[in-house]
């Protein structure tokens, strides 16, 4: 079955160029809810002293003022970029004042819509756009949603390695060509194998009655307070989760047979009325409620587990970066944060994905029928709600298969992809991590989604009980590790800088908002 993955690898490794897989890079961005000690999503704006959300490369927000995103730059190490998150999460915390940084997925005690502020950007026109966006995605898919917290896995493969690679698969594409049919390959097979992420890594099995706010549900009563499933894993990646439903009602699905096909899909969307979203209106009593009324506002509203991406200019769009240059890097976005690590993520989780995703990018990746991207869908939401049940199968072309034989199956092909690993980084790391996983998918009870209903179990608490004794715990393990005055330093400057480079962006702005957002929609 890994044939031509086994003879790809030992390709690379005869070629005497394999140390450059050691040069990949790896970012990570970690959403996470500033919250009140009473336990309530805070009700402050941003915190000034951290710079603005619209220009800190590092620091800034995702849906709601209260829900931050810590951004690390591209880095050359897993251990680098954990370091990198460290430290912001250091600096965040110098600056918070009787606040916690919400240690899991799921979001604390929601006070309905009202109670969760939509993050604000300032008065310049990529400011109000952004906070449109926001507003509309309330609108669509209500606020609450909009506050649960993950973590994106961002990796680039090295350059020399396309060199490589091109010249070992005899591809007479143009290199940028090529690059993108091959990332479009590894998106394709972790769509198909993407299960496997909140398998292993999921960490939100119950969540507080709060965040349902009375509507009728499938989940079962863990106690008063919490609802859970008894075999999930990632409740954030199942149905009560941030899904595409309005879209698929629409008659609208990303197309991953190639970069230009999910391109198009994605621009139809973006262009085509949807008749709810019109009932809205645009423009109510003179305030812009969404972007448009289209399926889609703009790219990033289709929710996948997995985007190619491009970096974009200014006042670019995603989708014309990739159409230009072509995918520059990958995002996972199935990793829940882990309430059992002070980063939400760890070295053996971090190996674990890299090794993952070279797996997908040198496994044969043929297209996606419909068939096959029901099954995508399938399986992960089953995955979400009962990966741990015992004996349970999925579906992998039209066929019945125990996910514990799958899972083993793909480590296994994974391992040679995590020996090499270790060779050019000279480490034992990747081989180690991969070791853990296997012992987790023959042991489900090790799982952090297992742990945490175990732990509340056992302390007799609810899952509110548990994220807050977690949330202190963490506090107190900032607060008594201080940053180096150097580092202090940077990131005081570039909350300065943020600030001033806002007040630019507002002050050169020449157009109405009305002719800015026209203008954009009207860029290829």
């Amino acid at each position: 079955m890994y044939e031509s993955l086994k003879k790809r690898l030992q390709q690379i490794a005869d070629s005497g160029r394999a140390a450059c897989l050691s040069e990949s890079l790896i970012g990570l961005e970690k959403e996470c809810l500033r919250v009140a000690e009473n336990g309530s999503i805070s009700q402050t704006p941003h915190p000034a002293t951290l710079g603005s959300p619209l220009t800190h490369a590092y620091i800034t927000t995702d849906f709601s003022e209260a829900l931050l995103e810590l951004i690390t730059p591209p880095c050359t190490s897993v251990k680098e970029a954990l370091n990198y998150l460290d430290d912001i999460h250091k600096f965040v915390y110098s600056k918070l004042d009787n606040e916690i940084l919400w240690a899991t997925s799921m979001p604390c005690v929601v006070r309905g819509d009202g109670g969760i502020p939509v993050a604000q950007y300032g008065s310049s026109n990529v400011g109000t756009m952004k906070t449109v966006y926001r507003r509309g995605l309330g609108h669509r898919y209500g606020q609450t949603m909009q506050v649960i917290a993950g973590i994106h896995f961002n990796y680039s493969v090295a350059d020399s390695f396309w060199d490589l690679h091109q010249e070992l698969e005899k591809s007479s594409l143009l290199r940028q060509d090529f690059i993108s049919e091959q990332y479009m390959g590894l998106v394709r097979n972790m769509l198909r194998y993407g299960w496997m992420i909140p398998c292993l890594f999921g960490a939100s099995p119950a969540v507080c009655k709060s965040f349902l706010q009375g509507k009728p549900t499938m989940l079962a009563e863990f106690n008063e307070y919490t609802l859970y499933e008894p075999y999930a894993t990632s409740l954030r990646m199942g149905d009560i989760g941030y899904t595409n439903s309005q879209e698929d009602m629409a008659g609208i699905k990303a197309d991953y047979s190639s970069l230009d096909n999910y391109v198009k899909s994605l621009q139809c969307a973006i262009a085509t009325p949807y008749a709810p979203y019109e009932e809205m209106g645009v423009k109510v009593n003179a305030e812009y409620q969404q972007l448009n009324a289209n399926i889609l506002q703009i790219e990033n509203e289709y929710y996948s587990t997995v985007r190619p991406k491009q970096i974009t200019q200014k006042d670019e769009k995603p989708t014309t970066a990739l159409r230009k240059r072509g995918i520059a890097y990958v995002e996972i976005r199935s990793i829940d944060v882990n309430a059992f690590d002070p980063l939400g993520i760890n070295e053996e989780q971090l190996y674990f994905l890299e090794i993952f995703v070279l797996f997908c990018l040198l496994q044969e990746s043929p297209a996606l029928n419909e068939m096959e991207m029901n099954e995508v869908d399938m399986n992960l939401i089953q995955v979400a709600h009962a990966g741990r049940q015992p004996g349970l199968s999925l579906s992998r072309h039209d066929q019945s298969v125990p996910l514990r034989d799958w899972a083993l199956e793909l480590c296994e092909g994974m391992r040679e992809v995590a020996r090499l690993l270790d060779e050019v980084n000279h480490s034992e790391a990747y081989s180690k991590s991969l070791h853990v996983q296997i012992e987790s998918i023959n042991d489900l009870s090790l799982t952090s989604s297992a742990r945490m209903l175990d732990e509340m179990r056992k302390n007799g608490e609810g899952f509110f009980h548990f994220a807050q004794r977690k949330s202190l715990q963490y506090l107190d393990y900032f607060k008594d590790r201080e940053l180096s005055p150097e580092r202090r330093q940077f990131f005081e400057s570039m909350s300065r800088e943020s600030l001033a480079h806002q007040q630019e962006i507002e002050a050169a702005d020449t157009l109405s908002f009305n002719d800015y957002l026209q203008q954009y929609f009207a860029r290829h």
